[in-house]
């Protein structure tokens, strides 16, 4: 499990994060929302131990982050960041073979890659430069790299979890659903999975627990149902937001026009 306990966190002087404390726990796929600016992105990076003012705040099974070094860290947590980039050119193969760990022999490097392509539907452009692709395909080359990492950490006994900021936000709607449904069949093996989402829906239908966040703050913590309601979003969003149920028994999240 990944606990922050009271976790505060300022940024240029100005309060990002107050007092949070969270939990993501193995075989969960939790998904952080709320408006612009709430402060989910930096709750992801500080979750991952990336800001050392808070890192003793965050614990992984029960070990305070600042006590990794940045390898063992990887070892336990894989990032895909909201605006991955590249400081090279790089194949969508090359990039993805980035996320092998060193301690994975090369000859196995092909069977690490090639089942996370084929279920990204990526194995058909492996050899394109990533800059020849879309936004939406080099966001999925990125998600393979960051599978990859996963998959070799776990070859080799580590427990590892999963942080994705906005990882649908360039995807068309089927996209966004092979995505996700890549991130459930992760948890049914044990495997955490944090997620940052604006789209309401794709947190209804896909997350087991929604984070609901505003000025830095958790508000809620619970299962879909009990926290997308109409009154905590339109609170939170400050727009009226209509939830309806539909005739196949998922939540509709829409603005009340």
């Amino acid at each position: 499990m990944i606990e922050g306990v009271a976790i505060n966190l300022s940024l240029g002087g100005k309060p990002i994060l107050r007092d949070v404390t969270v939990a993501l726990r193995p075989g969960e796929l939790m998904a952080v929302c709320g408006p612009n600016g709430a402060g989910k992105s930096t709750l992801l990076s500080a979750l991952a131990g990336e800001h050392p003012s808070c890192a003793a705040s965050v614990s992984y099974e029960g070990t305070a982050a600042n006590h990794f070094s940045a390898k063992e860290l990887a070892q336990r947590r894989v990032v895909l960041e909201q605006s991955p980039t590249l400081s090279a050119e790089f194949t969508l193969q090359e990039l993805v073979e980035l996320g092998v760990p060193i301690d994975i022999a090369p000859e196995g490097m092909d069977a690490l890659i090639t089942p996370i392509l084929r279920t990204l539907g990526l194995w058909e452009m492996k050899d394109r430069y990533v800059s020849e692709l879309s936004g939406g395909q080099r966001h999925k080359a990125h998600l393979a790299r960051i599978l990859t990492q996963l998959n070799g950490n776990r070859q080799m006994g580590h427990h590892c979890h999963v942080f994705l900021d906005e990882p649908t936000a360039s995807l068309d709607i089927s996209q966004q659903a092979l995505v996700l449904k890549a991130m459930q069949r992760l948890t049914e093996d044990g495997v955490g999975v944090l997620v940052v989402l604006h789209d309401l829906n794709l947190a209804a239908g896909f997350a087991d627990r929604v984070i609901l966040m505003r000025d830095g703050r958790v508000l809620y913590s619970d299962v879909p149902s009990a926290v997308l309601t109409e009154e905590r979003l339109t609170d939170i969003y400050e727009t009226p937001i209509l939830v309806e149920a539909a005739s196949s028994g998922q939540m509709v999240i829409q603005p009340r026009f």
